[in-house]
């Protein structure tokens, strides 16, 4: 803890796998999940919900002063595509996208969103993760252009 600074910042990241391969197979999600959980609080910051479906990730995340988002985000994707590597969970090449999103929330809303992740099957039903993902953009009032959001099997990387 630094003295004399107290934070309490929430933050929901969403991130795919690349090209929103759904390769996050059930047999080893939770492994998974258990993993970057561990990456999380070893970094002094604590995790309120992670879960997501075969083709991504969300977590919820208590952040520390110590580190920023974009730097967490980095650390998990990194050292979780070596993992899923190492074990050869997946044939061939195994990447996450490109990129992420990260949405702050105020305290009186956290129960919510934890829900919202542990509830990842029944909310995609009728509903793929681009459209999702586009939804919380647009919720948060976010400027995108939707030609760079989550490039599908097959397009271009620029």
């Amino acid at each position: 803890m630094v003295a004399n600074t107290y934070c309490q910042i929430f933050v929901h990241i969403i991130f795919a796998v690349k090209y929103r391969e759904g390769v996050i197979a059930p047999s080893w999600q939770q492994e998974l999940y258990s993993y970057m959980v561990g990456l999380v609080e070893n970094r002094e910051h604590k995790v309120l919900a992670i879960g997501g479906m075969k083709d991504h990730i969300h977590i919820l995340v208590s952040m520390s002063p110590k580190q920023s988002v974009s730097d967490l985000v980095h650390d998990i994707k990194r050292a979780s595509t070596n993992w899923v590597k190492e074990r050869h969970f997946v044939r061939g090449a195994f990447a996450w996208q490109e990129g992420y999103g990260a949405f702050s929330y105020g305290k009186s809303q956290i129960d919510k969103v934890v829900h919202y992740i542990r509830n990842q099957k029944e909310h995609h039903i009728g509903k793929t993760m681009k459209e999702e993902y586009i939804d919380f953009l647009k919720a948060f009032g976010t400027v995108f252009d939707e030609k760079y959001v989550l490039k599908d099997v097959g397009e271009l990387e620029d």
